[in-house]
């Protein structure tokens, strides 16, 4: 479940499979050089890596931070990265992100063929989605070099599969302060715990008779409801963990096509898919507690503790101590905005032509923010104590909080908030908007400054 960088044990296994093919230390191509530095002597290690800079091509960079990846932070290796690169690098981290920074930077040829290697010796499974052509530049929508391992082998986190549901009343197992996530289809509630996701990580449910997949990236504190059905496609998808990383987020995959999707976006970025333009519609979701829910929606089901698997499902078993850590546990490149640091909660929407990140803690001051969005006025609802935000259409009301719990006011009356809409004192409804939670980090690595940041009392 937690992700563990297994340095020995990989080099173990790998050497086992690759000592057959190694290279003379004095093999002068970047293919022999690459693998005298993953697995020759010592002696033949320097004398490659000596060659490689005396080379002083910047195209094997890439290789080396990939052998950092299975050999740990070897000195030797670190110099030559620092050296090509022209600036320190002093572990797999910063070299990662390094190599986040240099796009222009192309991997050499040999690159390709030799990460798929390495990765199909942690799983055969990987090949699934980087095997064959699928690894080529141009059939991916990211850069591989920015593909890493997370841990786990293909499914090593298993998604729950339209998993046993119970009702409120029968949830004993849940305390009043544990988080989930809660969402409404067609009028049917029903509640995510995040115990429950935390070893999971994704959900395929079918809720209003609506197939789902409520995707969770722990990494980056995202959880998104994703409808199966897409325009075009016969049967509806549903979604795997594929063990996979993209700075930091998790990349899932399809069961029907076995494409890899970028979690956060949801859109495909290799395989059949790829160049689909295919983009998932997301259903509005919230965070809050259950003791809130459940008051709001007293006929809500939540999922069983009866999964099929044997996980500790109690709060706080899964991630705490990586939640709890300002410090990420994979590497990504961060733009400092607004005060916000990388693990700051933040509370995200996109529209056609728009995106804004509104900070948690703007809502310490004002639990309602009346704000714009592109063309598009916004009302957003929030409570930082049960990280739960809900934002709705606004037109030209001017909303204030209201008296009583789940009520707004304007000089027009009172307004109820529900999950779908708010209701107005004439029956008038504004639309629900749905956005994502998620840490700034995340927000920001695939936004990035195309975004817009609200900043308190700034319309």
């Amino acid at each position: 479940m937690f992700r563990i960088f297994f340095f020995v044990s990989l080099f173990a296994i790998l050497s086992l499979s690759i000592l057959s093919t190694q290279l003379p230390a004095q093999a002068e191509d970047p293919e022999g050089l690459v693998r005298a530095v993953l697995m020759n002597t010592p002696e033949g290690r320097k004398a490659a890596l000596e060659k490689i800079e005396a080379r002083g091509e910047q195209d094997l960079i890439s290789s080396l931070i990939l052998i950092l990846r299975f050999r740990g932070n070897n000195p030797a290796i670190l110099e030559v990265i620092s050296k090509l690169a022209g600036e320190k690098i002093d572990n797999w981290y910063e070299a990662m992100i390094w190599q986040q920074d240099h796009p222009e930077i192309k991997p050499h040829s040999t690159y390709r063929p030799l990460k798929v290697f390495l990765y199909s010796q942690i799983d055969i499974q990987f090949l699934r989605f980087l095997g064959d052509d699928r690894a080529f530049p141009d059939n991916l929508n990211i850069r591989l070099e920015e593909i890493t391992w997370g841990g786990v082998k293909v499914g090593g986190i298993p998604a729950l599969e339209y998993s046993p549901t119970i009702a409120a009343e029968k949830a004993d197992y849940l305390l009043d302060d544990d988080l989930i996530y809660g969402a409404v289809i067609n009028d049917e509630a029903r509640a995510y715990p995040l115990r429950i996701l935390g070893w999971h990580e994704m959900a395929n449910d079918i809720l209003g008779g609506v197939p789902v997949s409520l995707t969770y990236c722990t990494l980056c504190g995202t959880g998104i409801m994703y409808e199966g059905q897409v325009d075009g496609q016969e049967k509806p998808f549903s979604f795997g963990s594929s063990g996979l990383l993209y700075r930091s987020n998790k990349l899932m995959f399809d069961h029907q096509t076995d494409s890899l999707w970028n979690q956060f976006t949801g859109r495909p970025v290799s395989g059949k898919l790829q160049k689909s333009g295919l983009q998932l519609t997301m259903q509005p979701l919230v965070v809050t507690s259950w003791a809130e829910w459940k008051k709001q929606h007293p006929d809500t089901t939540v999922l069983s503790e009866e999964t099929g698997f044997k996980r500790d499902y109690n709060s706080g078993a899964a991630y705490k101590k990586y939640f709890d850590s300002p410090k990420l546990m994979f590497p990504v490149q961060v733009t400092e905005r607004e005060g916000l640091q990388p693990k700051d909660r933040i509370f995200g929407i996109v529209q056609p032509g728009a995106m804004k990140a509104w900070p948690l803690n703007a809502f310490t001051s004002s639990p309602v923010i009346n704000d714009q969005l592109g063309s598009l006025p916004l009302v957003l609802i929030g409570d930082p104590a049960t990280q739960t935000v809900r934002a709705y259409k606004r037109e030209s009301e001017q909303f204030t909080a209201g008296e009583a719990d789940h009520q707004l006011k304007t000089p027009s009356g009172i307004w109820q908030i529900d999950e779908d809409f708010l209701t107005g004192p004439n029956g008038e409804r504004l639309p629900r908007i749905a956005g994502r939670m998620s840490f700034w980090f995340a927000w920001n690595s695939f936004m990035g400054m195309e975004s817009e940041v609200y900043t308190t009392g700034k319309l």
